[in-house]
């Protein structure tokens, strides 16, 4: 057995799942330049998720397998630790107390350049307790550096979170059949531009403002207290009316047929989930083809609804359950009439259901019937 395999940067257990994280990266980058690339992307970040598990298993397999892996892979990481933290003191000044801890020192070194692990497990003791007296801060340093380094990964996550990515939950039906009920998405937040969360500005654009289609999570001017995620149909200057859910921009009809008359969706509110019929459409905003739905006793039937002029800076946008929303022609909840949403008030562009505990999938027997949907595991938001 090569005596250094198993301090090897890919035989930690750690290296799976960072390597797909990498891999989910590079298909987020692939799926927001060039949403088709989806059609391959996906099934090749599925064999690599596949990948990742079999070498985690097969790594925790090998250390359950062979306890002697196990203790030499810890024997090993704490005399190189010990060594790295026993030089670092030295160094910074700790030339007097040098005689009591060079001799274990060494002998560590050594011991960790050779094969044999009766001799590293030994050397790790006899620095442990050398260093204990030599420099008794060691220890209160050990859990300062634990907790620096807990507090940087935060600052880190925290950091990603306010302006890469956040994962947003789908609470309602109200975007339905597009994004299901418990479906988690992955929120792009630099697309627009940097947001000020407390003032609600965005200071500058980075690639694009929202354009029509686009599926946004923004915080709801009507309730600040809430994020809502609808669907982008009118943008600044623009003039929406909606004539039996037929949408109109700037007096042109935008395409619209009809898929399925007797579709039924799975919807829930308080409650448990029930069927719901409704009338499955085909829809196109700029070229941005995706699936609205209309109830059966629509309640619209023959009305015109606006017209709703875009202020500069504001969107208008819908959820496509189009009688099942409460969007910008109904005040977005606050009542008041048509109310539109700000850019200052938008954090991102929804971009794929990273995770779906919808309903079906794997064990909703036993959950009343939420399961796992792996059929919508990094499905891109049309």
């Amino acid at each position: 057995m090569p005596r250094r395999w198993f301090l090897h940067p890919l035989a930690s257990p750690w290296s799976p799942p960072a390597a797909f994280g990498a891999a989910v990266v590079l298909y987020l980058v692939a799926v927001e330049a060039h949403r088709p690339s989806a059609a391959w992307a996906r099934p090749l970040l599925f064999a690599a998720g596949a990948g990742c598990l079999l070498w985690l298993a097969g790594l925790w397999g090998t250390l359950a397998a062979v306890p002697r892996v196990r203790r030499e892979r810890a024997a090993r990481r704490r005399a190189a630790e010990l060594i790295r933290e026993v030089g670092s003191k030295l160094a910074r000044g700790g030339e007097a107390r040098k005689e009591a801890v060079e001799p274990p020192l060494q002998q560590a070194r050594e011991a960790l350049a050779g094969e044999a692990l009766e001799p590293v497990e030994a050397a790790v003791l006899a620095l442990e307790s050398s260093a204990a007296r030599a420099f008794p801060e060691l220890k209160g340093e050990g859990f300062l550096a634990l907790g620096w380094g807990v507090a940087k990964a935060l600052a880190l996550a925290l950091l990603i979170r306010a302006v890469l990515v956040e994962p947003f939950r789908i609470p309602t039906g109200s975007m339905l059949p597009t994004l299901q009920i418990g479906d988690q998405v992955f929120v792009n937040k630099l697309i627009y531009g940097v947001r000020i969360p407390w003032l609600n500005e965005v200071p500058f654009v980075i690639v694009r403002r929202p354009g029509r289609g686009d599926v946004i999570v923004f915080n709801n001017p009507a309730d600040p207290t809430r994020d809502f995620i609808k669907r982008v149909v009118g943008v600044p200057g623009d003039t929406v009316e909606i004539d039996d859910e037929v949408v109109r921009i700037n007096g042109v009809s935008q395409p619209r047929s009809l898929v399925d008359p007797g579709y039924v969706v799975h919807n829930r509110e308080a409650g448990p989930w029930y069927d719901d019929p409704v009338s499955f459409y085909e829809e196109s905003l700029d070229g941005v083809r995706h699936a609205t739905l209309q109830a059966p006793r629509h309640p619209h039937a023959g009305v015109v609804e606006g017209p709703y002029v875009v202020p500069e800076g504001q969107v208008f946008v819908m959820g496509d359950n189009r009688d099942g929303s409460t969007d910008s022609r109904y005040g977005l909840g606050g009542g008041g009439g048509v109310r539109f949403v700000p850019y200052g008030r938008i954090k991102g562009k929804a971009m794929v259901v990273w995770l779906s505990l919808s309903y079906g999938g794997w064990l909703a027997d036993l959950f009343g019937g939420t399961g796992l949907r792996t059929d919508r595991l990094f499905l891109p938001v049309p």
